[in-house]
C-alpha cells in the first residue's frame, strides 16, 4: 500500500527538520525521510548558532526530531532510492480542527524508500545536503572536524592563536588561507598539488601583506603526538610544526532525487546545485530544496532559515491550491 501525504521532506538535518516543523504546526501531514547521515558528524559542536552556540550536533538534532514529533509529523528512518511524478492520487489532510480531514484527488510525487516502502505527497523537500570528498592525504580524514577543519566561522575560534597550516586543493585555497589569519597570525599554506605558477600575482601579493608563508611540495601526511595534531610532513620528508590544519574538500551535492524530478542545475565553483527562487522552489513545481543541497555555504542556522522559509511557502501554495479547487467546483 502506497501512503500519501500533504508534505514529504528528505533529509532530517536542520533544513529538513525546519521545514518539517513549520509544516506540522501548520497542520500539513508530513513525512520526513532521514537516513542519518549528517554533514556535521564528525563535529563535537555547532558554533555561530545563536542560542545554541557549542551544542552538539547530535543533540541538536534529537531536540528537533523531539519538536516536530509534538506536532503529528511522523520521521522514519530510511533513505530515498527514487522519485518519480505521480498522478491523481488521493491525499489524506488535516482539517482546521486538526483531525483528519476528507482525502482529495492530487498531482504529486513518489518516492521509493530503501525498505522497500513508497510514499506520496504533493509537495517534496529535497533537504540531502552535500557530501565531503576529502584529499588522499594520510591522517586528513582521522582527525577530520577534531584538529583538521574547514570554516573557520565554525571552529576558529577554538583554535585561536595556534599554528595553523591550510592545505591547498585547488587555486581557491588561497582564499582560504587569508581568511583564517583573522584567528591566528601563525599561517603557512601547503601548495600540496598546486602549482606556485597557478598562483597569481594578487594572490601572492595579499598572501604577503598577510604574513601567510607559502611552503611549495607535496603533503605526504599529517603528523600526531599524544593523539593531537603535530605537524605536516612533507614528500621530501621535512615536518612543518603545526597544531591545527584547514582543508576545503571538494563538496559533492546530492542533488540525485532532484536530477531524477528534472530540476534544473547550474554549475558553481563548489558544484552543480539546482535552481531555486527565493523560496527555495526549483524549476519544477511542487519540488523544493533547502540546505547544502541548494547551495554550499548553508551553515546550519541558514539551512535552518532556508527550511522555514520553503515550509511557510509550501503551506501557502497548498492553501491558495486548495481555495482554488473549490471554487472552480
Amino acid at each position: 500500500m502506497t501512503e500519501s501525504y500533504e508534505v514529504i521532506v528528505v533529509g532530517g538535518g536542520a533544513a529538513g527538520l525546519s521545514a518539517a516543523l513549520v509544516l506540522g504546526r501548520a497542520r500539513r501531514r508530513t513525512l520526513v525521510v532521514d537516513a542519518g547521515e549528517p554533514r556535521n558528524a564528525p563535529s563535537a559542536h555547532m558554533q555561530g548558532f545563536l542560542s545554541r552556540d557549542g551544542m552538539a550536533p547530535a543533540e541538536f538534532l534529537a531536540v528537533g526530531r523531539e519538536e516536530i514529533a509534538r506536532y503529528g509529523v511522523e520521521l522514519v528512518r530510511d533513505r530515498a532510492v527514487d522519485a518519480r511524478r505521480a498522478e491523481g492520487f488521493l491525499v489524506d489532510a488535516r482539517g482546521a480542527d486538526g483531525l483528519q480531514a476528507d482525502a482529495r484527488r492530487a498531482d504529486g510525487f513518489q518516492l521509493t524508500l530503501a525498505s522497500g516502502r513508497t510514499v506520496r505527497a504533493r509537495h517534496l523537500v529535497v533537504a540531502t545536503g552535500l557530501r565531503d570528498e576529502l584529499p588522499d592525504v594520510p591522517g586528513v580524514a582521522e582527525r577530520f572536524g577534531r584538529d583538521v577543519l574547514h570554516c573557520p566561522y565554525c571552529h576558529g575560534w577554538e583554535v585561536r592563536d595556534q599554528a595553523f597550516g591550510v592545505l591547498a586543493t585547488s587555486p581557491l585555497s588561497v582564499h582560504q588561507a587569508l581568511m583564517v589569519t583573522q584567528w591566528s597570525k601563525d599561517v603557512t599554506l601547503f601548495l600540496h598539488t598546486v602549482a606556485e605558477s597557478e598562483l597569481t600575482a594578487e594572490d601572492l601579493r595579499r598572501l604577503g601583506t598577510a604574513g601567510v608563508r607559502v611552503v611549495p611540495g607535496e603533503v605526504a601526511g599529517l603528523v600526531a603526538e599524544d593523539d593531537r595534531l603535530a605537524g605536516v610532513r612533507l614528500a621530501d620528508g621535512t615536518v612543518h610544526a603545526r597544531e591545527a590544519v584547514f582543508v576545503a574538500p571538494r563538496a559533492v551535492p546530492q542533488t540525485d532525487l532532484l536530477e531524477r524530478l528534472g530540476a534544473e542545475l547550474r554549475d558553481t565553483p563548489f558544484g552543480a546545485y539546482p535552481v531555486i527562487d527565493e523560496r527555495g522552489q526549483t524549476t519544477v513545481p511542487g519540488l523544493w530544496t533547502a540546505g547544502n543541497a541548494s547551495g554550499f555555504a548553508e551553515q546550519v542556522i541558514n539551512a535552518a532559515s532556508r527550511g522555514y522559509r520553503a515550509g511557510a511557502a509550501i503551506n501557502g501554495e497548498l492553501l491558495f491550491a486548495d481555495l482554488d479547487a473549490t471554487a472552480g467546483h
